[in-house]
């Protein structure tokens, strides 16, 4: 592994533990832009280390493709435990630790997908998030076991 792949994967463990924190926001539909806050801003890291000019608007666009793949199942897990959060008192304890754990999870995966497109030389003009939902699907997965053990991932499995 390069130097600046190492580099980009400490990157995306560092964000991983900040959008957790950002599933802890205890108001629905707030968790989940600060999440993307957060993952947004992992992105724009990421391609500084790549040397990949970012655009939010494109990034935007690219990552709600990528998590909206994952619907019904693995993005209602998420939307599930925002909704959670509304419901005075008890919501808060109910929703939290499942989006806690898929703020993690889709935060790792995204990082993931993305140092790995950026290490075959591509850039997000090139990127076309419908060739690798599989992987991001298997990255997601692979990240709920990380966060939920926390684990300290160092690159791809």
């Amino acid at each position: 592994m390069s130097e600046r792949e190492q580099a980009a994967f400490k990157t995306v463990g560092r964000y991983v533990w900040w959008s957790m924190g950002a599933g802890l926001v205890p108001l629905p539909f707030i968790d989940l832009a600060a999440v993307s806050g957060v993952q947004l801003k992992m992105l724009a890291e990421v391609s500084k280390t790549y040397g990949v000019a970012f655009r939010e608007n494109r990034v935007k666009a690219l990552v709600g493709s990528l998590i909206g793949s994952m619907l019904p199942h693995t993005m209602s897990f998420g939307l599930f435990g925002s909704l959670l959060k509304a419901v005075p008192i008890v919501g808060a304890f109910a929703g939290t630790p499942s989006m806690v754990i898929w703020s993690g999870a889709a935060t790792w995966a995204l990082g993931n997908v993305f140092i790995q497109h950026f290490e075959s030389g591509g850039t997000f003009l090139d990127f076309h998030p419908e060739e690798v939902k599989a992987q991001f699907r298997s990255q997601f997965e692979r990240g709920k076991k990380m966060v939920t053990r926390q684990e300290r991932a160092e690159g791809p499995a």
